[in-house]
């Protein structure tokens, strides 16, 4: 099933034709635009006409998040307010926000981008679909909201939170698709059964969109096995668009790219160079329609690689694995890198323990040391404080054979680690505090 069968199906040259055009014309509107690309431009002495061929989108300089903060709000902006008819923006915690404007063509790239994304997992507009993502200046609420009204689906908007609320709606209005990030899917779960007495298997959700954090293969099943769906992974960012750069089709094998408007490159994020397909690198975006904000070569920090090969759905546009994590997300211990996914992966493959945890980083003694809190299950916790301790124990042995580091594992209560309603907070790092 596809929303926009000609170009999801295009051959593959047909697309690189189109993907050369595009480029050309939004490197050209970008440099005569915006004074910021314009000055890049000229630094490194190329102009817009060396652009010929797909390969030569190397020599364009690359563009981060710093830079766009020393612009803010409005200086990467290429039209005026006055033609910008929506603002998002990130939250800012780690600094100044990035500002983005969409012209109302914008708008309808991400309906078209979104509504693939959805049809891609077999929505359709005998659908109810409810998005548990916020609604705001952050991008997810709207972007779902987007898609799935091109679609003509019967959209519940109920935004992030109220979690007792969510669930009366489910069970209510018999809601089929559920979109928020996958820890508030597993605590909307846990709610249902612990709080309502509601069997979260027994509501009509069929299938979920999840994403905005990172979440492991292991998450994903269980999402799956409680809510008796099938989970999809999405992928977007502001900087780009929004939710809908990429998304899981039914045959959950890596994400598509909507090639036709965002470029994707893998490179390596020490040296900037490309990488091979099938090597795990940073994801690089060049947005090539976008109006309000054009994009060249965008440094998303996220680590992931292009998997290779067709995927069985028919779809020609390229798929990027699972994201790993951000490159400025890694943590080092001791001398090694590892990121949080690692210690996700290797504790759900454990019996006995639930997926809720949180890798706390402190500094004793100048040595950096980890330790992990993670909730037992309600029968782990019933169980003899021997049984308990051999629990502890393997998680610990197994984590240092998948990993390589020893890391301490301290088993809590059930429902005692914090729950969110939004991206969870996984990492809490003491080491800069006295």
């Amino acid at each position: 099933m596809y929303w926009n069968k000609e170009v999801e199906t295009m051959p593959r040259e047909k697309l690189r034709e189109l993907q050369l055009e595009r480029l050309k014309k939004i490197v050209k509107y970008a440099y005569e635009r915006v004074p910021f690309y314009r000055k890049r431009f000229d630094e490194k002495g190329i102009k817009p006409e060396d652009i010929q061929k797909l390969e030569d989108i190397r020599y364009i300089p690359f563009t981060s998040k710093a830079d766009l903060r020393e612009v803010y709000p409005f200086g990467m902006f290429a039209r005026d307010l006055s033609e910008i008819v929506e603002i998002h923006s990130s939250s800012g915690t780690t600094g100044k926000p990035v500002v983005m404007g969409y012209t109302l063509r914008d708008i309808e790239v991400w309906k078209e981008v979104m509504a693939r994304s959805l049809v891609a997992i077999g929505v359709t507009r005998e659908d109810i679909i409810q998005i548990a993502y916020g609604y705001g200046l952050f991008t997810g609420g709207l972007g779902f909201h987007y898609g799935a009204l091109a679609i003509g689906a019967t959209i519940v908007p109920a935004s992030a939170g109220n979690t007792r609320r969510q669930i009366e709606l489910m069970k209510d209005f018999g809601t089929t698709v559920l979109c928020c990030t996958p820890s508030y899917a597993l605590y909307l779960a846990e709610y249902a059964r612990d709080e309502m007495g509601i069997d979260p298997s027994k509501l009509k959700l069929r299938a979920g969109s999840f994403g905005a954090e990172m979440w492991t293969e292991e998450m994903r099943k269980e999402i799956e096995n409680r809510f008796g769906l099938q989970a999809h992974n999405v992928y977007g960012l502001t900087e780009i668009i929004g939710p809908g750069v990429a998304h899981e089709c039914m045959a959950q094998d890596g994400l598509h790219i909507w090639e036709d408007h965002f470029y994707p490159e893998i490179i390596d994020p020490e040296t900037g160079e490309p990488l091979p397909e099938g090597e795990e690198g940073e994801l690089v975006f060049t947005t090539l329609t976008k109006e309000g904000v054009p994009m060249l070569r965008f440094r998303t920090r996220d680590i992931t690689a292009f998997k290779p090969g067709m995927c069985s759905c028919g779809r020609i546009a390229l798929r990027i694995e699972r994201i790993r994590g951000r490159s400025d997300d890694m943590i080092k211990v001791r001398g090694v890198m590892l990121f949080p996914y690692q210690i996700e992966k290797a504790l759900l493959e454990v019996q006995g323990v639930e997926p809720h945890y949180q890798i706390i980083l402190t500094r004793p003694h100048h040595l950096d040391e980890i330790e992990v809190q993670v909730e037992m299950s309600k029968e782990t916790f019933s169980d003899e404080v021997k049984e308990i301790e051999n629990l502890r124990r393997k998680l610990e042995k197994h984590l240092e054979e998948t990993i390589g580091i020893r890391i301490k594992v301290t088993l809590v209560e059930p429902k005692s680690l914090p729950r969110s309603e939004g991206k969870a907070k996984r990492v809490i790092d003491k080491r800069g505090l006295a």
